[in-house]
């Protein structure tokens, strides 16, 4: 019997094989799962083509996460193939270029708050559309990217980040007497698209092999998306409001 035998989940964030959330889901099928994923625009063919290479093809749903009407519609449109969700996984991050690369003091607000909203508050947008087929003991994790540095190149989005961490404390905190705990994955550098539209990502992951006890592949995301399924199952009942580092042990090192 698998780790999420008779579960449902519904998984953001699928673009590549190379996605982390493509892992997730590919991991969460193999464990006992039933899937739907999610997508929009552009984005959403892609996805569906994505889609079919799991080991068992999983619908997609349209969800722009900043679209009001989206996101009233993602209970009825998630429930055209489930009835409820165990499991949301939020692997959505998106700031424009603008804010990154060395380029914090020029940031401007227009593009700034285009990075808050789509990689900090849509973690609060998806669970509250996603509670209503919530049932007691689901669980959302969403991934960050360890928000108590200053990392180079990182900059608005690193803001964001920090965002994003405190509004799961806060949404643990409000939705944990319906049972619904929410954790967060803080994982090392990894190749994905998403890394790969940072301009200079390769000073964030340079190094980090050599500095991680445990060393670190920046091109698997096996471990991190092990994680994200173990805490998506039952092992972890009382755990909420958690950042659980998936990075090599970096994280705990000085220079």
């Amino acid at each position: 019997m698998g780790l999420l035998e008779g579960k449902t989940l519904l998984v953001t964030g699928v673009l590549m094989q190379s996605s982390i959330a493509f892992s997730v889901a590919r991991l969460a099928q193999e464990q006992g799962a039933t899937v739907v994923l999610s997508s929009f625009g552009r984005q959403l063919k892609l996805t569906q083509a994505i889609a079919r290479r799991l080991p068992q093809p999983a619908p997609v749903v349209e969800l722009d996460v900043t679209n009001e009407e989206d996101l009233a519609a993602l209970a009825d449109r998630v429930s055209e193939h489930v009835d409820h969700l165990d499991g949301v996984v939020h692997s959505i991050g998106f700031a424009p270029q603008s804010v990154m690369g060395g380029n914090f003091l020029a940031g401007e607000w227009k593009d700034v708050s285009t990075a808050v909203e789509v990689s900090a508050f849509s973690l609060k947008s998806l669970a509250v559309a996603a509670k209503p087929l919530l049932t007691r003991g689901s669980g959302v994790v969403g991934l960050t990217f360890d928000a108590q540095y200053a990392w180079p190149v990182y900059d608005w989005m690193g803001v964001a980040k920090a965002a994003f961490e405190a509004t799961a404390r806060y949404l643990a905190r409000d939705l944990g007497p319906d049972g619904i705990r929410v954790n967060l994955v803080s994982a090392g550098p990894l190749r994905t698209t998403a890394a790969k539209s940072i301009p200079g990502f390769e000073e964030m992951e340079g190094g980090w092999p050599d500095r991680a006890p445990l060393g670190w592949d920046v091109s698997d995301a096996e471990p991190t998306a092990r994680t994200i399924v173990a805490l998506l199952s039952d092992w972890f009942p009382a755990t909420t409001a958690e950042i659980v580092h998936v990075d090599g042990g970096v994280h705990a090192m000085g220079l």
